[in-house]
């Protein structure tokens, strides 16, 4: 005798958690791929290594890269050597306002305006008749400190 009616699979699935399709994620549409953005791509994945890989060391994926204190934070300007200005500028005032100049090489006669520069650098101008010319440091005094010692002058 031949069943007649059979029951509906919705039916017999209801209360199932995967609904005949085997593993939970096997069924939502996005393939193999994990799930969204970076996931699977943990220290022992064998799973979107490309994204992680030699290339992009520079976003220091793994690990933890730690804090540095303000004192600590790399400087922000750009290094160049004395050798590199003579070779490269010309002139007796050159504007290096954004640059550290370093003392590789031999002082030359030129007024160098800089953001910083080493003993070594300023010493090498000096002796070949140039200088370096670098911003003032503020003063670490405060405004009580500063009115005390003009009452004192008084």
């Amino acid at each position: 005798m031949v069943k007649t009616h059979k029951r509906k699979k919705n039916s017999r699935i209801r209360g199932a958690r995967t609904c005949g399709w085997g593993f939970r994620q096997k069924h939502k549409g996005h393939g193999n791929k994990g799930g969204y953005g970076m996931s699977g791509t943990g220290k022992k994945a064998d799973h979107k290594k490309r994204l992680v890989s030699n290339d992009d060391k520079k976003n220091k994926y793994f690990g933890k890269q730690g804090e540095t204190s303000r004192g600590t934070a790399v400087k922000k300007y750009e290094k160049i050597n004395l050798k590199d200005i003579k070779a490269n500028f010309s002139g007796n005032k050159i504007d290096l306002s954004k640059h550290k100049i370093l003392g590789d090489g031999e002082g030359f006669k030129a007024e160098i305006t800089a953001m910083a520069a080493t003993p070594s650098a300023i010493e090498k101008m000096k002796k070949a008749g140039g200088k370096i010319i670098l911003p003032e440091k503020k003063s670490s005094k405060k405004k009580d400190d500063v009115e005390e010692e003009s009452e004192e002058e008084e």
